[in-house]
């Protein structure tokens, strides 16, 4: 699946990965291939992406979509 986290300055991330760990207002939570559409809100924390090129990136809060095997994150800032 294709991930981007993007903040209001520039693109943190953005490449194929296997699984992503959000710190969701609700408790933490995984998304892999084929997940279901979604759109949630984020708090503060790390965001720990798995496959090619994965990592941890630390955000301040913001949003995530889910859709067709492509999630991208609206974060308000990020740091890898």
């Amino acid at each position: 699946m294709h991930l981007e986290i993007i903040t209001p300055d520039r693109k943190v991330y953005e490449g194929e990965v296997t699984a992503v760990r959000f710190p969701g207002t609700d408790g933490s939570f995984e998304v892999l291939n084929n997940h279901a559409p979604l759109i949630a809100a984020l708090r503060e924390g790390d965001v720990t992406v798995t496959g090619a090129g994965g990592g941890t990136f630390h955000i301040s809060g913001g949003i995530v979509e889910v859709l067709r095997n492509q999630v991208i994150v609206l974060a308000e800032s990020a740091s890898a």
